[in-house]
């Protein structure tokens, strides 16, 4: 189920081996460095009894010291515990038990039962109780409690064997025995509920690695630039739309903002913003930024503060955009808008148009000569205007799938190129206004056959009209650019001065004074319906202006 603030929520993922090894270990070489400290302790208690004037007996002695050096042993050789692992220490037939755990209950029980002098080692039995409940099973915790007990119990039994009082030795098994079942079922319980804390705390430290990367990504792949910025001016985060609005540096892993002069409007912006004026809901403004050319560069600012907690600091978010970018999307938005309104006017016009074209004709069958003859041909050369206007505007009506399959572009720019050149009376030849180069034959794009075809009639035309006299001034090249096809029509001429460039593409701006001004932007239209692009621009090396189409082809496709 989708937890609040996060996209999704998943279970928490099963522990790894690997951190579940690191656990063990880690617990495993603690026990073994208690067992070595108890060993030692155990051997400095018989020295200092020696220099108390109290001679310990051999065999305590004895078992003191190899209980030391089998515990140091242990610990200090790791080719001794290896292949020690929660499964091997389950198991009561398994060696590394009994080099853990068995050892002890049995010398503590030897070292309980024998030493004359009266001392009750029953004590010692916690460490291998205590160890069986946070290493093994519960019910093998429960069986080293219980064999410890039993080891008591026995020492008890071998007192009235050699005579001597059974009543204290069998009191304190009773209560040291009482005493490690309690310690073997608390410190199981404990052990429990502390790894499934250690695995859920692991369970959300993934799950926020896992949110941490996917807010990275999304942050990174983000159109709009984004910064963390702290009130000193420091930048705590910046990704790579923010880095190309700034012009920062990529490789830096912190700025400050104060530090370079033409960042002072963001100082400013930012000022403003934590002195209190922005208000609870931060606040929007625009900056200019100067540019290494000179310009400058007109930008939106959204600011917006982090929840501010006890002892946190406070942050500041800067979202950044380019003016530019977002007049350009609420110019397509007007745009898609108009082209909603234009489609349905369209509609309704095609038919009193029709109408219209219907009694002209009729009208023109009866009148011969003089002035009613030229204003019957005036109004059906408007007519066909008009009918090319609606055709235009309901080709672009919303809603329509492109029809875009694989086809062989050379061949189609050819046989269009030599009908535009029948049609419009270009000469062939050497001294030919037009001229043609498919760079090989076969070059397979993604398009439609009419689209693609009109769009290169719509270009021709252009070029025929604008470009100057000469041979060759008119030139259109078809060639793969990497994975894609690049078609390019080329017209000699002055370049488009920089105001009219900026309009190229928009509807019903046309240059002449009976044009619809639709031809370009039908052209990019259909383009980016079928996921090409078509660009213009000034050819570098001849004065010629160009539009280049970029088509898809069929290996550069995304597979389904």
């Amino acid at each position: 189920m989708a937890g609040a603030g996060s996209w999704f929520v998943e279970q928490p993922p099963a522990e790894p081996p690997a951190e579940a090894s690191a656990s063990f270990e880690r617990l495993y070489r603690a026990f073994l460095s208690a067992r070595a400290a108890l060993g030692l302790a155990l051997v400095m208690a018989q020295l200092i009894s020696v220099v108390l004037g109290t001679t310990p007996a051999r065999s305590t002695l004895a078992l003191s010291l190899s209980y030391a050096v089998a515990a140091l042993a242990l610990w200090l050789m790791p080719q001794l515990r290896r292949g020690a692992s929660a499964r091997s220490l389950a198991r009561i037939s398994s060696p590394h038990w009994w080099g853990a755990i068995g050892v002890d209950l049995i010398l503590f029980g030897v070292l309980h039962a024998l030493d004359p002098s009266g001392v009750n080692y029953g004590a010692l039995f916690v460490m291998p109780v205590l160890m069986a409940a946070v290493l093994s099973p519960r019910m093998l915790a429960l069986a080293t409690a219980a064999m410890a007990t039993l080891g008591l119990l026995g020492a008890a039994a071998w007192s009235l064997l050699a005579g001597l009082d059974v009543g204290l030795k069998t009191t304190q098994a009773g209560l040291v025995g009482s005493g490690l079942f309690a310690v073997s079922l608390l410190a199981g319980e404990l052990s429990a509920r502390l790894a499934r804390e250690e695995k859920a705390a692991r369970g959300s430290l993934a799950l926020a690695r896992q949110q941490e990367l996917l807010n990275r990504l999304v942050i990174d792949e983000m159109q709009e630039g984004v910064l963390v910025v702290d009130r000193r001016g420091r930048v705590r985060a910046m990704n790579p739309a923010a880095r190309g609005l700034l012009g920062a540096a990529s490789g830096e892993l912190s700025w400050q903002l104060r530090g370079r002069a033409d960042w002072q409007p963001l100082v400013l912006a930012l000022e403003r913003a934590y002195g209190g004026s922005a208000g609870e809901g931060g606040a929007e403004v625009d900056v200019a930024l100067a540019l290494d050319s000179g310009a400058a560069r007109s930008l939106r600012l959204r600011l917006r503060f982090t929840r501010q907690r006890e002892g946190s600091e406070e942050l500041c978010v800067l979202f950044v955009e380019d003016n530019r970018e977002l007049l350009a999307r609420t110019r397509q938005e007007k745009l898609a808008a108009m082209g909603r309104v234009s489609a349905g006017i369209a509609h309704e016009i095609r038919n009193p148009l029709a109408a219209i074209a219907q009694a002209n004709a009729l009208l023109a069958e009866d009148v011969t000569g003089g002035r009613a003859e030229q204003l019957t041909k005036m109004v059906a050369s408007n007519v066909q205007r008009l009918k090319r206007l609606v055709d235009d505007v309901s080709e672009l009506a919303p809603g329509m799938q492109p029809d875009t399959q694989p086809l062989d572009v050379s061949a189609l720019v050819q046989e269009t190129c030599d009908d535009w050149v029948q049609v419009n009376g270009v000469e062939p030849g050497a001294q030919s206004r037009f001229r043609l180069h498919i760079g090989a034959r076969g070059l397979m794009g993604l398009f439609d056959a009419e689209h693609l075809r009109r769009v290169l009639v719509n270009l021709l035309d252009n070029a025929h009209r604008h470009a100057e006299p000469g041979a060759g001034a008119i030139q259109a090249t078809l060639d793969r650019h990497g994975d894609a096809l690049d078609l390019v029509v080329r017209s000699a001429g002055a370049p488009v001065p920089h105001e009219i460039e900026r309009h190229l593409f928009e509807p019903f701006f046309s240059t002449r004074s009976r044009g619809s001004g639709l031809g370009l932007y039908i052209c990019r239209e259909l383009c980016e319906r079928h996921g090409a692009r078509i660009d213009y621009r000034r050819a570098t090396d001849a004065a010629a202006n160009e539009f280049c189409v970029r088509l898809r082809t069929p290996s550069s496709a995304p597979s389904a």
